[in-house]
């Protein structure tokens, strides 16, 4: 275990379990993970190899005995009829029989159904009306000549959930975690490695808890297939749902009129709808105009009574064309159904997760870190539903008086789902505090402005806010604005951009490569001294548009940088020195010296690296030189060249996040601009020396 896997086993001893093993246990059981967590919870809990051995064994011959296969159900049935008494795991559902006024439950993968209920299992567990509940049930059976009568008993039902938790004590441990760890921990707990993800990209992953510990949040995620956006709403939790988004009917949903049964809203936390791009796709028109309702005024009707609700509501769906393509011809919602392709109903969107920000799963990104048991979180999440969090920045910052109440509604449900999440102690820092305001009005942004394209009636909106100490006005920006500005506020309806949107004089070592014209260096008198910043997740970015112009010309170039050690550094290098070759004419040769560290455990493969990289860098012009400098006194990073140029850069040559670099058929693998980057600053000088 690292150091933090053994913090969280200190300090949440038995709430915990390692992530890897629910792999190990699944099989062929087609269960959530919260379910197969349940179990390891019990078994499987602790740090302690042989514990946690023993406890894998158990659990499978748990679901090896008990979980019932479809396949298998004609032979547990058999066991339940031979042995008389049997305790299966399966999804279960209730319904009134009013005929004969009784509760009868039916089992999913085990194919029986009118198994009596009792009246009072169903009001301690009413979700056994909508759509079931995975359960550990005892059944029983017992022949009788009574043709209409259940042979099937059941003797004994327990939800698969955790029963009690001590919120209190969850509040005091977080105490003992920096934001970072925090963040990895939760991380972890959703099952992904944390060090595959920058901090952007972590929140992103986090926003997606809010619909569970805000009541009444919309959110919306459209991006590219395989990000694993439904991930969250099927596995993470028993008090979420995630439908399709085609079976959603009014009377499934809100309320059946004809027999007054209160729909999904009315029992769980969270609805999700999956699936929920296609164009054509056919949706009622009233269920459009009554879900515009609840969305709004969290109620709905039921012929002459209103009821109200708090289940929060969530659309995932899959875009089918790139981000510049939809600036540049229609929207960033113009994959949705053509009847939610209302802006009124767009409106009520707190937030927009852009998807197309989130990474395409790979093995490589699963953790086998410590996470809490997911239906631990759960029930923690849920129990602060009951808490407002929203009013926490208010005595440090302020929202411009330009955004409108609606706009305000949906930053301050982002800003307190996510204070919630990461910090229910209280104690964020100012800064902390500014970071989680500028990701809430960010998403909101992203919808208005989307809003803005589609209806002309919206007004434009300036989404700023406030610092109280200081009185400075801070606009915020979406990623995409700052990457696709030339696009960004067009209207579809006039194909005009309005002045504030071409962003000013904007470099050409910023420009995206949808931007670009051309890769050929910019004539020497267009170079300036400037400073540069770049946001997390942003893409566009390559060596090429970053140094290029600047490489043009020089004879030595001196590159510092004491991480070039690790092979996929020493790659970044490398793809460095391409852009010098692309760069200096065929004819001539150019001195590349780099003064990096020697790498304290693989110093020898780090020389033949280097030494690879020097064979093959005189065969292109380039007379490739380096040196350790083990003395630890270098820190910062740069690039200087012969011809009057120093480039400071904050990560050196570090500035892309991880990406499948072993896979040859991926454009990221191939070409810079496609890869997600750091957050970074380079800054560009007259070298006076």
């Amino acid at each position: 275990m690292n150091e933090l896997d053994q913090k969280i086993n200190t300090h949440f001893q038995g709430l915990v379990v390692r992530k890897d093993l629910v792999k190990t246990v699944k099989g062929n059981a087609i269960v959530p993970t919260y379910v197969l967590e349940y179990l390891l919870g019990q078994y499987c809990a602790t740090s302690d190899e042989a514990t946690i051995q023993t406890g894998i064994e158990t659990v499978k011959e748990i679901l090896g005995k008990h979980y019932v296969h479809r396949n298998e159900a004609g032979l547990i049935r058999s066991n339940i009829k031979e042995k008389g008494r049997y305790k299966v795991i399966d999804k279960i559902s209730v319904a009134l029989n009013d005929k004969d006024d009784v509760y009868e439950a039916e089992f999913s993968n085990l194919g029986i159904k009118k198994v009596l209920v009792d009246s009072g299992t169903v009001k301690a567990h009413p979700k056994l009306l909508v759509s079931g509940v995975w359960s550990i049930a005892d059944i029983e059976y017992e022949f009788t000549e009574d043709k209409r009568a259940c042979p099937w008993i059941l003797s004994s039902l327990k939800p698969i959930q955790l029963s009690h938790f001590d919120f209190d004590g969850y509040v005091e441990a977080r105490k003992k975690f920096t934001t970072d760890e925090w963040i990895d921990l939760l991380i972890q707990s959703i099952g992904f490695n944390p060090e595959m993800f920058g901090k952007r990209s972590k929140l992103l992953q986090l926003i997606r808890l809010i619909p569970y510990c805000e009541r009444n949040y919309n959110l919306i995620e459209l991006g590219p297939k395989g990000t694993g956006k439904s991930h969250i709403y099927s596995e993470f939790s028993p008090h979420g749902i995630l439908i399709s988004g085609g079976e959603v009917t009014v009377p499934k949903l809100f309320v059946n009129n004809s027999n007054g049964k209160i729909g999904l809203v009315g029992y769980w936390d969270a609805v999700a709808f999956d699936e929920f791009a296609g164009k054509k796709k056919r949706i009622d028109n009233a269920l459009v105009d009554i879900m515009k309702n609840y969305m709004a005024n969290k109620s709905f009707s039921r012929g002459v009574e209103t009821l109200g609700a708090e289940a929060s509501m969530v659309f995932v769906g899959n875009t089918q064309h790139t981000v510049p393509y939809m600036l540049k011809h229609s929207n960033l919602f113009e994959e949705l159904p053509e009847k939610f392709y209302d802006s009124a109903f767009l409106d009520r969107i707190h937030f927009y997760i852009p998807g197309w920000e989130v990474d395409i799963i790979r093995g490589e990104m699963f953790s086998d870190g410590y996470g809490f048991v997911v239906d631990y979180l759960a029930e923690i999440l849920r129990s602060m539903r009951n808490h407002d969090y929203s009013d926490r920045y208010k005595e440090q910052f302020s929202l411009s008086s330009d955004i409108s109440t609606r706009d305000r509604d949906g930053i301050n449900k982002t800003f307190s789902g996510l204070m919630k999440i990461l910090f229910p102690q209280g104690g964020a820092s100012k800064e902390e505090t500014e970071e989680l305001l500028k990701v809430a009005i960010e998403g909101r942004k992203r919808v208005k402005d989307q809003l803005m394209r589609i209806d002309s009636t919206y007004p434009n909106v300036c989404f700023t806010y406030l610092d109280a100490a200081s009185g400075k006005a801070n606009p915020v920006k979406t990623l995409e604005e700052e990457e696709y500005f030339h696009y960004y506020h067009k209207t579809v309806a006039d194909g005009s951009s309005t002045e504030d949107s071409k962003g000013g004089d904007v470099p050409t070592a910023a420009l995206s490569a949808t931007q670009e014209e051309s890769s050929a260096p910019a004539p020497a008198q267009t170079l300036k001294e400037q400073h540069l910043t770049f946001q997390e997740n942003q893409r566009g970015i390559s060596y090429d548009s970053l140094f290029g112009p600047y490489l043009s010309g020089p004879s030595k170039i001196t590159v510092t940088d004491p991480y070039v050690r690790l092979f996929y550094q020493l790659r970044n290098f490398m793809e460095f020195l391409e852009t010098v070759v692309k760069h200096k004419p065929r004819e001539e040769e150019v001195a590349v010296h780099l003064i990096t560290t020697e790498d304290e455990f693989k110093g020898e493969l780090q020389r033949n690296h280097l030494e690879k990289i020097k064979e093959s860098s005189g065969m292109v012009g380039i007379d490739f030189t380096w040196e350790f400098d083990n003395t630890g006194t270098i820190h910062a990073r740069h690039i200087v060249t012969d011809h009057g140029w120093k480039i400071l850069l904050d990560r050196g040559l570090d500035i892309f996040q991880h990406y499948e670099m072993n896979e040859a058929f991926t454009f990221a693998n191939r070409l810079q601009q496609y890869r997600p980057c750091k957050a970074f600053e380079v800054t560009y000088l007259r070298d006076k020396e």
